[in-house]
């Protein structure tokens, strides 16, 4: 149990760290006075003021806020709402508002893409080997119940002989819904056999595809990775994430994919802890996988989000007069409003998978 308060308090802490301190940064690089930098939410439980700022850690570990002066956010504080000093919010240019208002997303992305990179560095690359050599099998998917073992080698399906490991997950990714017969061999035994393979999703392009899976891996060779190309295969992954978080907020809006299959704190406590026991790079590679997660979520046009405070932003600089005190503090009224009902939907959706009604 406390390795799992553990793992939670270092997902959800990491990547709430890291958003917070990109509204921190940008804030002081435009001149803007912080009046608070709370990791939680409150009520606090530890603070400290040093010079303009009041650092604090709060009881509530789900969140935290960079509270600017003049900003009209979810602390509903109107003070110097429509002051123009040069330390406030109003008293920017468009483009440092706008840059403050990125900087949590900003820095998401980047947590992200530098865990990626830096577990790139130091677990090195691996690359499979593209015979259709079967070096594990996942434990009750259909190769398991099969009876394939590691080290057997895959000659054919449906009749169709396959000589590298890519050839052959092309012809079982086909079939994700028919029975697929598969000849192997073992040892010195040749086997043929028919079997249903188990659909799953899948990124192919800029869209998540149905496709067969039996659950084979293939042999891997291991090599250390050079600097740039950690980069690289960071970057990689940081636009794998984003695309996949992309494409899934596109399937829950468009009806697609269940609400049901939204994800809260419990769910991510559940994650954490499983995730931990492969490992601190296991963990560390869920960290920012929610990292990406959170950033593109914070970036949605919904008041008291980022992405609202963005958009109102816009408004303003369009129209080139600031919306009324009143306006902003109703629209963070519906904003909070909207977050308590989705906070109750995953709430419920993780104790529906627990109670697994």
């Amino acid at each position: 149990m406390l390795y799992t308060i553990l793992a939670v308090l270092i997902v959800i802490g990491g990547v709430v760290i890291a958003h917070e301190l990109g509204h921190f940064v940008f804030a002081k690089l435009t001149g803007m006075r912080v009046e608070v930098f709370s990791i939680g939410f409150p009520p606090k439980i530890i603070s400290k003021k040093i010079g303009e700022t009041e650092y604090q850690l709060s009881a509530i570990p789900l969140g935290g806020y960079v509270k600017v002066s003049g900003v009209v956010d979810e602390s509903f504080d109107t003070t110097a709402a429509e002051s123009n000093e040069p330390w406030t919010f109003a008293g920017k240019k468009t483009w440092q508002k706008l840059l403050f208002i990125s900087g949590g997303v900003i820095f998401n992305v980047l947590f992200a893409f530098v865990i990626f990179s830096g577990l790139t560095m130091h677990e090195g690359i691996y690359e499979p080997v593209d015979k259709p050599i079967v070096e594990s099998v996942a434990p009750g998917l259909p190769a398991d119940s099969l009876g394939i073992k590691p080290g057997d080698i895959i000659l054919a399906i449906n009749g169709t002989a396959v000589e590298s490991w890519s050839s052959m997950t092309e012809l079982i990714h086909s079939h994700p819904y028919d029975s697929i017969l598969i000849k192997w061999q073992s040892g010195g035994t040749i086997y043929e056999k028919k079997v249903k393979p188990a659909a799953n999703k899948i990124l192919k392009g800029s869209e998540l595809v149905e496709v067969g899976l039996i659950g084979i891996s293939p042999t891997m060779n291991h090599r250390p990775a050079k600097f740039f190309e950690s980069l690289d295969n960071g970057m990689q992954n940081t636009w794998y994430w984003l695309k996949i978080t992309v494409i899934s907020l596109k399937m829950l809006i468009t009806g697609e994919e269940s609400i049901k299959n939204i994800g809260g704190p419990i769910f991510i406590a559940q994650l954490a802890g499983e995730t931990a026991k492969f490992g601190f790079g296991s963990l560390l590679n869920l960290i920012a996988i929610i990292s990406l997660n959170l950033a593109l979520i914070n970036i949605l046009p919904v008041p008291a989000f980022d992405g609202g405070h963005l958009l109102i932003t816009l408004i303003e600089a369009i129209k080139r007069r600031p919306l009324s005190v009143n306006a902003k503090v109703r629209i963070q009224q519906i904003g909070i409003a909207i977050i308590l009902i989705l906070t109750v939907l995953v709430l419920f959706n993780d104790i529906s998978r627990i109670l697994k009604w």
